[in-house]
């Protein structure tokens, strides 16, 4: 299983980015898909996730500004991050589980500056 995340980078704050993860090795279509995220200093944090038939949940900081999406053809999970603040300043990893594991995507750096 692999996990492979994209689209991170450096924004002004209250700019938009959109990270793409896109996940091999599995039936893509019947699994949750959780995007986490960790600061420096600080825990790794579910951000957002999608289930399999589409609902999503997001952790309040990000409620109204960030959605999480699904194109179960192209095998990929989105997140699109609008509004960001310097606070949403993390590595950012997707992750599914699968087969009794947990399985992580490398991560991608997202910078707000103020």
């Amino acid at each position: 299983v692999q996990l492979q995340a994209s689209g991170g980078g450096l924004v002004q704050a209250g700019g938009s980015l959109r990270l793409s993860c896109k996940v091999s090795g599995i039936n893509f279509k019947i699994y949750d898909i959780g995007w986490y995220r960790q600061a420096p200093g600080k825990q790794r944090e579910l951000v957002a996730a999608i289930s399999s038939g589409g609902s999503t949940n997001y952790t309040d900081s990000v409620k109204g500004r960030f959605t999480v999406s699904r194109d179960n053809a192209r095998r990929t999970v989105y997140l699109q991050m609008n509004s960001l603040k310097p606070e949403d300043t993390a590595v950012y990893y997707c992750n599914v589980q699968a087969r009794s594991s947990s399985f992580w995507g490398q991560g991608t750096l997202v910078t707000v500056s103020s």
